[in-house]
This record gives structure tokens, C-alpha cells and sequence, in this order.
């Protein structure tokens, strides 16, 4: 008999999940995307020197954190699209433009006429740390709506990614949860990466709530050492892991430590890997989301029904690689490293 998934789909929006005779001839389900994220996309305005009277240059870099993940996870040849809006404006243009350009699927990032693109105007300080600027008042990543969103794709995902950007705000945290809660119904494994910028929240303590919606919610946690420290109290990361653990049911926990390196705690195994830290680095701006993105690579290759301690370190050291190649790269969205290049540099430590 033939297979009826021999069909090339990818030129294709529409609900391709096969019918129950079918699922049970070949007992498998087949998905359309390897992962579907939600949330902002917007512009990163990164310093870039200064001009001859001595005025700061910036560089309009497209960015975003769950583009970003989505990027470098299409360089990795996974089936990506992503959930959004823009404004139809100049940025909102280029932002389109861009996620078709590295191979992103766009047919559910809507245009709001009326607002415009989210611009995030970001500095590097001498110490390698950032600080963001966000013009967002409203900024078009802030309206989307649960109306907007084409529930059939969230059924036709394999993974789905998120953060807290997109639940700053009433009706776009509405939206959040709805996708969330839909993908996952739909049996998708749920990713999620808190990305807190204080900037943007009307207390910290509402930032905390939403968290916890999203720890509540997520197979695989990835959050970064202040993060750790910020939710639990504790300086400690694996005593904050536990206090984590004591509460919600996550079968994967990353914590990315910058220059330190990584963890990975998966059951009762934990891993730590050193980074790779470079002599040419320009920003780290998108390097958390390469890390993801390499973790979610390896989930989606695997499982995160058993990880060995092995498969945990060569998962580490390759997100670790590719986390350090873009921190020599201005604009991270459209300059993911090849999987060679990743490779090359895993090796060299191995």
C-alpha cells in the first residue's frame, strides 16, 4: 500500500493531520511542523560605533526571541512557523520579508494597520550585559488577539515555544495561554523560556505570576542563572531547581549561566558543560535562543523519554558551540551558524 505522507506539503497551509483509519493503518501521526512559536518579533536596534560628529549608530537587526529559536532550528532543517503580528509599516515589512527569507512558515503573523512594529533599542555595556530600550506603546507584537490565531496549525505541531513577552498585556496574554493550552491538547511537547525584561511589566510581581503560569504549563524549561536566582531566592541553582521541581512537573530544566557555561537536569541526573567563550565576540544578543533552539534540535531527535547522561553532554556541548559562534555575529535572526560550523567547534573540545 502506499504511504499516504509521501506528499510533499510544503507548499501547503492547510490542516494536514491524517484521518484515525489512516493513523491506525500506519500507526503514526504525522505533523506538519516540527515547532510553532508565539510571541514578539521586532527590531533589534543594536549599537554599531559612532558616526563622524560622534553620534551612536544603530543597526536595524530583525530579532525577537522565539524567532531567533525558530531560526536557528529551520538552519537545523526542522519544518518552523511562527505566530505573531507586526505593524504595516516599513519594519513590519522587512520582519515578513526576512522570516521567508531563512525559511520561516509566516502564514499566521497578521499586520496590525493601526500600530506600529515593536522596535527594542539595545546597548551593550564593557562587561558583555545589556540594556534594552523597548518602544512598545503599544508596539504591534502587543495585540495580538486569540481570534488571530489559525488553531489548525497549532494541531499540526510537533513543538510548541514560548515565553513571557507575549503575556506583558491583557488580551495578548489571552492569546498566549489559548495557543499554549490548545497545543498542548493536541498533544504537543511544550517549550518555554521566561526571557524576562523588567522594562516592559507593570510589576515584577504580575512577571512572576505569568512565570508560573508558564512553568505550570512546560515539558522543557530553559532559564537563565538571574532568572533562577530572581524566582526562587536562591543562589544555589540546583537548590533552585528543586524548589522548582517541588512544584511543577518538568521532565527537562536547561539553566544557561553566560560565560559559565550550562546545565541540563533531567530526572535525577544533572550535567554541567563549560561554554565557549570567544575572543572575537561582539554581543551576546540571541545567544540564549541558539542554545534553545540546539536543545530543542536534540529533543526533537530524541525524544525526552530517556536521555542518557552522554546524550545530555553532547546536547550541552553542541548548544553551547552554537550559543558562541553568534555572539560573533551582529543580528542573530539572520546569521545562524551552519550545523558544521557548530560541529567543528564541539569537537575541538571533545
Amino acid at each position: 500500500m502506499k504511504n499516504p505522507y509521501a506528499t510533499d506539503f510544503s507548499h501547503t497551509n492547510l490542516c494536514l493531520r491524517p484521518n484515525l483509519q489512516t493513523e491506525q493503518e500506519w500507526g503514526i501521526i504525522m505533523k506538519q511542523f516540527d515547532v510553532i512559536a508565539l510571541g514578539e518579533l521586532l527590531i533589534d536596534m543594536t549599537d554599531n560605533g559612532v558616526s563622524g560628529q560622534g553620534n551612536t549608530l544603530f543597526e536595524a537587526n530583525p530579532g525577537g526571541a522565539p524567532c531567533n529559536v525558530l531560526a536557528m532550528l529551520t538552519k537545523l532543517g526542522h519544518k518552523t512557523g511562527f505566530i505573531g503580528k507586526v505593524g504595516e509599516d516599513l519594519f513590519g515589512r522587512k520582519l515578513k520579508a526576512v522570516l521567508e527569507e531563512v525559511g520561516i512558515d509566516t502564514s499566521n503573523l497578521c499586520v496590525d494597520k493601526d500600530a506600529r512594529t515593536t522596535l527594542a533599542f539595545v546597548e551593550t555595556k564593557e562587561d558583555g550585559d545589556r540594556d534594552f530600550s523597548f518602544y512598545r506603546n503599544p508596539g504591534a507584537d502587543m495585540l495580538l488577539r486569540r481570534d488571530d490565531i489559525r488553531t489548525e496549525i497549532l494541531a499540526q505541531t510537533k513543538l510548541f515555544h514560548f515565553g513571557t513577552l507575549s503575556m506583558t498585556h491583557d488580551a495578548v496574554r489571552e492569546a498566549t495561554k489559548f495557543a499554549v493550552e490548545y497545543a498542548k491538547e493536541q498533544g504537543a511537547v511544550i517549550s518555554f523560556d521566561p526571557n524576562i525584561r523588567e522594562p516592559l511589566w507593570e510589576s515584577m510581581d504580575l512577571a512572576r505570576e505569568q512565570v508560573e503560569y508558564g512553568l505550570g504549563m512546560c515539558d522543557i524549561l530553559k532559564i537563565s542563572d538571574n532568572e533562577i536566582v530572581w524566582l526562587t531566592g536562591e543562589e544555589d541553582y540546583s537548590v533552585g531547581v528543586k524548589k522548582i521541581r517541588e512544584q511543577y512537573d518538568i521532565p527537562l530544566i536547561l539553566v544557561s549561566m553566560g560565560k559559565e557555561g550550562s546545565r541540563a537536569y533531567y530526572k535525577d541526573i544533572m550535567v554541567e558543560k563549560a561554554a565557549f567563550v570567544q575572543k572575537n565576540t561582539i554581543e551576546t544578543t540571541g545567544a540564549g535562543d541558539t542554545f534553545m533552539a540546539c536543545v530543542l534540535h536534540k529533543v526533537l531527535d530524541a525524544g525526552l523519554e530517556a536521555f542518557t547522561e552522554e546524550q545530555l553532554e553532547e546536547m550541552l556541548t553542541f548548544a553551547n558551540a552554537a550559543a558562541s559562534l553568534i555572539t560573533t555575529r551582529k543580528g542573530a535572526l539572520r546569521v545562524m551558524p551552519e550545523e558544521s560550523e557548530i560541529k567543528e567547534l564541539a569537537e575541538d573540545r571533545s
